[in-house]
């Protein structure tokens, strides 16, 4: 790391894992305490779980926030956000999924970016066969919105410097979308991004993802975050596709009309695309003034 940091404080979101929230706590101190490079802290938020999660967790080893109901997994990161105490913030899934050893190496190779990302692309990723298609195309759907290649898209291990985290935590999502919104927030106003290649292994115990919900969910959580922060990147294709169906219908209805005697029947529908064309260049520009205001 070249920018001085004061330490790295490390958020574990937990709900309902007592069969691996021991273990990852014991995985990240094992990956920490013998570096040597900076302090660090562990920070578990218990978000409201149900089972025995809380009574598996060593207090000696973390700092344990316990939330009285499940308010999802943004809600939980953000309320130990706000209680960490270092300059990076560490973020690692709480079901045995992730490889704790890699934090150090992410902490240490960050440089000079804001963000490092865990990327599920190295060997040993076991990524559901189910949710492979809709993993795929979201992150083909980010790669176009943002003009920048997305390894992982939602990944839960990275390391995030607090500045950028503070910067868009009133945009952070309450629910799973988190990760997905900081990483298209960085990208889409120039933050620089790493990657770095992990393993993912089969989680302990029964996922909380619901496929389709979530991924409709993941859907509009792109296009909204992305219309926020670069809104002419969705407006000026939309204006682009209405003005070249009004020149093909309005060409086809002058050819039919020449051909066949008909009379330039599509006259109207023409007009009313090139309009809806326009009206859409408009609201764009509208939006991207507005955006850039705010920002």
């Amino acid at each position: 790391m070249s920018k001085s940091v004061n330490g790295i404080s490390i958020l574990v979101p937990c709900y309902n894992e007592q069969g691996a929230i021991a273990a990852t706590v014991e995985a990240v101190h094992a990956a920490m305490r013998d570096t040597g490079d900076f302090a660090y802290e562990v920070i578990v938020i218990d978000d409201g779980s149900t089972d025995q999660s809380a009574e598996m967790i060593n207090a000696s080893q973390c700092r344990l926030i316990r939330l009285p109901v499940n308010r999802g997994y943004g809600a939980a990161l953000k309320t130990g956000a706000r209680q960490a105490t270092h300059d990076l913030l560490a973020i690692i899934d709480a079901d045995g999924t992730y490889p704790a050893d890699r934090l150090v190496d992410m902490a240490r190779e960050l440089g000079e970016a804001e963000m490092i990302v865990g990327a599920r692309v190295g060997v040993g990723v076991e990524v559901p066969l189910a949710r492979r298609p809709a993993k795929w195309t979201l992150t083909a759907l980010a790669k176009y919105l943002t003009d920048t290649p997305i390894p992982d898209l939602n990944s839960g291990l990275r390391v995030v410097r607090r500045d950028l985290w503070r910067c868009y935590e009133r945009y952070l999502p309450d629910g799973f979308s988190l990760t997905t919104t900081i990483t298209l927030a960085a990208l889409t106003n120039g933050h620089e991004v790493k990657y770095k290649p992990i393993e993912y292994r089969r989680r302990v115990g029964r996922s909380k993802i619901r496929p389709i919900r979530d991924t409709i969910e993941f859907v509009k959580l792109i296009l909204r975050t992305v219309l926020y922060f670069d809104p002419m990147k969705i407006f000026v294709p939309l204006s682009l596709l209405l003005f070249a169906a009004g020149a093909m219908i309005g060409v086809g209805s002058l050819i039919v009309s020449k051909w066949f005697g008909l009379g330039q029947f599509m006259d109207v529908t023409t007009v009313v695309l090139f309009l809806s064309g326009m009206q859409m260049l408009a609201i764009g520009a509208l939006a991207d003034l507005i955006t850039k205001r705010i920002g």
